[in-house]
């Protein structure tokens, strides 16, 4: 299975000492150069940037299509755009993206997508974490945010209500 990720999920997982989940439910990420500069290059001192360079199963691939990230960043930073261009080259079935702009336009281009939370539910239903509610509570706590009907929803989707 391809799958594509911003740095959003990347950073978020490493802030609350989950980045190893990825890798569990995944095997493999594919990241585009601006995702990777985001978090090593100019993340060097943040959560996430070690994590990064370290994962020799997450491959950094160019985009060809630089016409389309151009487009999107009308509206998108850079690393969203170029997950988004690199997950339809790339033919993902998911994208991992958290922004809720970049996942509105993920839908519009058919695009499978799953967050930060979506990702610790996947984990909790394959048994890898005991419980997302203590994950959840240190996300929020890490600055991550997260509206109350996600957190219940992401309880209720993980059998913990």
């Amino acid at each position: 299975m391809t799958v594509v990720s911003n740095s959003s999920p990347l950073i978020a997982l490493a802030q609350i000492g989950q980045f190893e989940l990825l890798h569990l439910l995944y095997q493999e990420l594919l990241i585009p150069q601006a995702v990777r500069d985001e978090v090593v290059r100019f993340g060097e001192e943040r959560l996430g940037a070690a994590e990064l360079a370290r994962a020799d199963w997450i491959k950094t691939v160019t985009i060809s299509n630089r016409t389309a990230v151009e487009l999107l960043r009308e509206r998108l930073d850079l690393g969203e755009s170029e997950a988004i261009v690199l997950a339809i080259e790339t033919e993902a079935q998911l994208l991992l993206i958290d922004e809720a702009r970049g996942r509105r336009v993920a839908q519009t281009q058919s695009l499978n997508h799953v967050g930060t939370v979506g990702i610790l539910v996947l984990a909790r239903r394959r048994g890898l974490v005991e419980a997302v509610t203590p994950l959840l509570n240190d996300l929020i706590a890490a600055g991550f945010r997260m509206n109350e009907d996600l957190y219940q929803t992401a309880l209720e989707l993980a059998g913990e209500v």
